[in-house]
């Protein structure tokens, strides 16, 4: 019996070590999943009380079978197959069609992985309209003073945006060592932080990095001062926006915790579409301008003036020529606008099982 208490604390132990650093949770948990918002400790982002419901469209027009190996699959069985647990298509503000799998369902979480850098961004956006931040162009040691001896001084806000600081960062999910796995799964996000360097001169080229948009939510940290980023999120988008369901944020730790800004808000499929609803309307929620404009306009518009990718703004992906605009999670989670159409899509999986969403997704959009 004693020898058998004894290993059952062995193994309690090896949990604790497991769930308390940064090595111990990448092998215990190995790689990303959607469930991920559970290992975590997060801030929780309340709803308002007067929720915005879609309704369903009265003649709901279904997406087209999908054309896989020279046959047609019908569109449901294509999404369960390729690890689907949501889709949405919004247009003219009805649901023209909501699937769940894998017993998910509207109420189910979903961890949003990258989709949060679009986030992040749309908060930069309304912190520097109320002058928390004086614009793109100061320099990120402007809050991050402790970055200056290596070598940041010339890096903007708008290089973090654009993805052009330069930032020496290894995105690999797979290495326990690496930049990623230690933003991901370590416990001192401020710490890792002031470790950085670059690798280039800001403003020269594209490199998408995890590392970068963490720096905006230091940044974004330091000008709220003394409110957190989860309860500035509620306050300026999430109960505005009537979300349906609470939300919460990831941290790195429990006591003083720093919002994981470059991945990491788990919420449901149907305010993830409020979200896109909002830059459909260029900020505007019912007469409400929450985001600006300008703001909006300026995220989701080509412009490689200053060597930024044609693809990339300010956080958002576009597409060929910037007729739509999306935000994007590892695991193929996207929130998908087409302006011209009037229409969101959403797409939470727990997988991206090899398919080239983006493609397919306007594809869809561009059959209604």
């Amino acid at each position: 019996m004693k020898s058998t208490a004894k290993i059952i604390c062995f193994l309690l132990l090896c949990v604790v070590f497991f769930q308390s650093c940064k090595l111990g949770r990448f092998v215990f948990y190995n790689f990303a999943n959607i469930t991920d918002y559970k290992i975590f400790p997060y801030r929780t982002i309340e709803t308002s009380s007067s929720p915005f419901i879609f309704p369903e469209a009265r003649h709901p027009k279904l997406p087209e079978d999908i054309e896989t190996d020279n046959n047609n699959e019908p569109f449901d069985a294509y999404l369960d197959r390729t690890k689907t647990v949501a889709f949405l298509v919004i247009q003219d503000d009805s649901i023209q069609y909501e699937r769940y799998f894998n017993k998910y369902a509207k109420e189910s979480i979903v961890a949003s992985f990258s989709m949060a850098k679009s986030i992040t961004s749309m908060l930069i956006g309304i912190a520097i309209e109320e002058g928390k931040i004086q614009s793109v162009n100061e320099p990120v040691t402007n809050y991050i003073p402790e970055l200056k001896p290596n070598g940041f001084g010339t890096v903007t806000i708008k290089h973090l945006l654009q993805m052009t600081s330069g930032l020496d960062f290894n995105e690999s999910y797979t290495n326990p060592f690496g930049h990623a796995a230690t933003f991901y799964y370590g416990t001192n996000l401020r710490k890792a932080i002031n470790k950085l360097k670059l690798k280039d001169a800001p403003g020269e080229k594209f490199d998408y990095t995890s590392g970068t948009t963490q720096l905006l939510g230091l940044v974004l940290e330091r000008a709220l001062r003394t409110q957190t980023i989860s309860s500035y999120l509620e306050e300026k988008i999430w109960k505005p926006l009537g979300m349906e369901y609470d939300a919460t944020w990831s941290l790195d730790r429990k006591k003083d915790g720093l919002e994981k800004t470059f991945c990491c808000l788990n919420a449901r499929a149907r305010d993830f579409a409020k979200l896109g609803r909002l830059y459909l309307r260029n900020g505007n929620w019912d007469g409400t301008q929450i985001i600006p404009e300008q703001w909006v306009k300026a995220s989701t518009k080509l412009d490689t003036a200053e060597h930024s990718a044609p693809f990339y703004q300010y956080q958002w992906w576009l597409t060929k020529n910037a007729e739509q605009f999306y935000a994007q999670g590892i695991l193929g989670q996207y929130i998908f606008v087409d302006p011209h159409k009037n229409l969101i899509i959403v797409r939470l999986g727990e997988k991206t099982s090899k398919v080239n969403w983006p493609r397919l997704i306007a594809q869809v959009a561009n059959s209604y």
